[in-house]
């Protein structure tokens, strides 16, 4: 078992890293004046100067791409130093599939929603190209090896702890198990209860509305007589 955690683990970095260096390969091509133009993912991210038909122009960066980007960087990090702090493993899964959903909503969408062509002039096609879904993909089985790992290392945690531990989906149904009762425990107030105390706010509502529009009205009179003195 712990072999396999150790795997898990590795996998999950290996993936991580995977998905990082997809970025680097060609996420779009746009059509610019009959030109066609491919553009990796970085580029689209952060932004370059690309030259078409002899003209030099500097693309904007393209938002969420760029903000793809980032996540996973944060979530290899984070997946990376899992290694020397066991507490980075609860994080890494969370942020791997942040990432992995929207970069599955970037592939599967319309790419005119997600690649910002200024400043290509007549710009007549956009077309994604199928790196874009291998990258959502490969964020996905990352998430699936982080979250392999989490669960594995958890349980080995708690066969150590020889029952004083409970695993993560016990302390998750234990919790939901509290709340139910807690609930229960609440004292619904009666419908008279309800119109009463409605009607008290109102009335505290309206008497505060009318104090500071007294307060504003006065004030505002005040400072018109010492402008006009």
């Amino acid at each position: 078992m712990k072999t396999v955690n150790r795997i898990c683990q590795i996998l999950a970095v290996v993936f991580g890293l995977g998905s990082l260096v997809l970025f680097f390969t060609t996420f779009a091509t746009v059509v610019s004046g009959g030109n066609n133009v491919n553009l990796v993912g970085a580029q689209l991210a952060f932004g370059s100067k690309i030259t078409v038909a002899g003209t030099e122009y500097d693309m904007a960066k393209s938002s969420d791409i760029l903000f793809c980007f980032w996540l996973t960087v944060l979530s290899l990090i984070l997946s990376a130093f899992s290694f020397k702090s066991k507490k980075l493993r609860y994080f890494a899964p969370g942020v791997a599939v942040i990432d992995a959903v929207y970069m599955l909503v970037i592939a599967l969408s319309n790419p005119y929603k997600f690649v910002d062509k200024r400043p290509l002039p007549d710009v007549s096609g956009i077309t994604y190209s199928h790196f874009v879904l291998i990258t959502a993909i490969a964020l996905f089985v990352f998430t699936a090896f982080a979250v392999a790992y989490l669960l594995i290392d958890d349980y080995l945690e708690v066969l150590a702890s020889k029952g004083e531990k409970l695993t993560i989906p016990k302390r998750i149904i234990r919790f939901f198990r509290d709340y139910k009762s807690e609930i229960k425990k609440i004292v619904w107030p009666g419908w008279k209860d309800v119109v009463k105390n409605t009607v008290i706010v109102l009335i505290m509502c309206l008497i505060i509305g009318v104090f500071i529009w007294l307060v504003d009205f006065g004030l505002g009179k005040l400072l018109t007589l010492i402008l006009g003195a």
